[in-house]
């Protein structure tokens, strides 16, 4: 990356984190540093509640996919309340989110302020940072379901493209109600026809921002040097509609989407759900050097492969959008050799943006002595961490 490209993006960091009734903190308040930000501390002391905050500063239910209820505090009001001030390029931004305390049990009322004002929608928040994770529920990402690995795709793609959510969110919806007819085993053409039209101008345009997303972090993960400590990634998507994106017309894409669901509906009617569409899809990945599929690579190359993925698409990220995303990299450090540490923290400071990386033990994060901010989390208090 040269420096004219790192010094082209917005250099977006988080000034200050307030936390009200969040998981076990009752009340804090966090000032940080642009850069590395490094928090330590016992397994259960907060570290990873400290991130999953910082998800929330965008869309989505952050990086642990909870529901509201479960991130209120016990003993609380049953609400939380999230306070960040950033500061980057665009100039500094307030931004609040939450939910009252009779609202967190119905998973709606989450609420959005932007410099006090109620946002429109939580994709407001992509026009001030973007945020991009890796958290040890991840390493099982090659050989989990296929939907963890779809989420995992999806969320790559919103962080390139605003509009992503909106129509995953009006492509599940619709499928909903497919699903529903064919449950109730209705025969009325009109309201498939209706529904499977916004299935398809839906569905095609999902498939069509994945298959752009793949095809530009592949283009990315080349950057990687062939022998470098996180080994480069094949990636591709197993899906009719995808395979079919740009070598087709999104015209004649639709029409076949549109016939296989009319085609399938005898069929999805007997297995009670929709069997055609991106719902169906899954990311595919190999270990190049290696030539074998990643789910049968050992856990320390798996480990390496999603690193290096995570780290082509920041770079993505900062070249689309234009703003070098926020890290939140949990117990990273954990599984990685001192060579690949040190290479890693090369990369996020080449990057440009801020990190915050957690872990048990600061050792693990020595080399960093001076060029981070570290802080020790103790089951409700955060510090300075002595000696660093």
């Amino acid at each position: 990356m040269s420096a004219d490209e790192t010094h082209a993006r917005r250099k977006v960091h988080l000034v200050r984190l307030s936390l009200t009734n969040f998981r076990n903190y009752a009340t804090l308040a966090l000032e940080f540093a642009p850069g590395m930000v490094v928090l330590t501390g016992d397994n259960g002391a907060g570290k990873t509640n400290l991130l999953e905050a910082v998800s929330l500063l965008t869309p989505g239910r952050g990086l642990r996919r909870a529901a509201y209820g479960e991130i209120a505090r016990e003993g609380g009001d049953g609400g939380f309340a999230v306070h960040a001030r950033l500061a980057g390029g665009a100039g500094e931004v307030e931004i609040g989110t939450g939910v009252a305390g009779g609202d967190a049990n119905g998973d709606g009322g989450r609420k959005l302020r932007i410099n006090a004002a109620p946002a429109r929608s939580v994709d407001e928040l992509l026009d001030w940072l973007r945020v991009v994770w890796l958290t040890p529920a991840m390493d099982s990402l090659f050989r989990g379901p296929a939907g963890d690995r779809r989420r995992f795709l999806d969320r790559l793609v919103l962080a390139i493209d605003p509009r992503h959510g909106q129509r995953a969110l009006d492509y599940e919806k619709a499928m909903r109600g497919r699903n529903r007819l064919l449950a109730e085993g209705s025969q009325d053409g009109a309201w498939f026809d209706a529904i499977e039209a916004q299935m398809v101008e839906t569905g095609v345009a999902i498939a069509a921002a994945r298959a752009e997303l793949v095809r530009l972090l592949a283009a990315m993960i080349e950057k990687l040097p062939g022998d470098g400590p996180f080994p480069q990634a094949e990636i591709g998507i197993s899906g009719d509609l995808e395979a079919d994106s740009g070598r087709l017309p999104a015209v004649e894409i639709e029409e076949k989407f549109r016939r296989a669901l009319v085609q399938g509906r005898a069929r999805d009617r007997a297995a009670g759900r929709t069997l055609d569409g991106p719902h169906r899809s899954d990311l595919i990945v190999r270990h190049r050097p290696k030539d074998m599929p990643a789910e049968l690579c050992s856990t320390g190359e798996q480990k390496a492969l999603l690193v290096g993925i995570a780290l082509s698409h920041a770079r993505l990220t900062g070249n689309v959008a234009g703003m070098a995303p926020i890290l939140l990299l949990d117990e990273i450090a954990a599984h990685l050799d001192a060579g690949r540490r040190a290479a890693l923290f090369s990369i996020i400071e080449e990057l440009g943006g801020q990190a915050f990386m957690t872990g048990t033990d600061a050792a693990l994060f020595s080399s960093l002595r001076g060029r981070a901010q570290f802080l020790t989390v103790d089951h409700g208090a955060v510090r300075p961490t002595e000696g660093y």
